[in-house]
């Protein structure tokens, strides 16, 4: 098989996925495609995404449907004027040790997640 035929098949799989992945969260988030589309297009190219707009149009659904969709870990991040960094990035706490002996152990935020929701980032100080 030569190079431009392995191509070849490689887009027709990657189409027949997108498809087949745009189709079901179609199944949730009806009206949308355009929406739906610039969202995957931003996923598979590695990058991020901005959905602005009034209140339920269904961007959080969109994402968490996304994440469901992929099966992928899903956190949301509600900013308020009084989130703290440790609040997005997580914090040391004191843990007990199986010996019982104190000890400090990191407990992720939920920035540590395959896709993240920032929500309402315009509150944020």
């Amino acid at each position: 098989m030569s190079i431009a035929e392995s191509m070849q098949r490689q887009a027709e799989e990657f189409r027949e996925r997108y498809t087949a992945v745009r189709n079901q969260i179609g199944r949730v988030i009806v009206g949308h495609d355009e929406i739906v589309h610039g969202v995957l297009t931003c996923l598979f190219v590695g990058g991020h995404c901005l959905l602005e707009g009034v209140p339920g149009l269904g961007k959080t659904m969109l994402v968490r449907t996304l994440a469901e969709t992929l099966s992928l870990d899903f956190n949301r991040i509600q900013f308020t004027p009084d989130l703290m960094p440790s609040d997005i990035l997580g914090t040391d706490m004191i843990v007990e040790a199986p010996d019982g002996r104190r000890m400090f152990e990191f407990q992720r935020g939920p920035i540590f997640t395959q896709i993240c929701l920032a929500d309402e980032i315009n509150r944020a100080t």
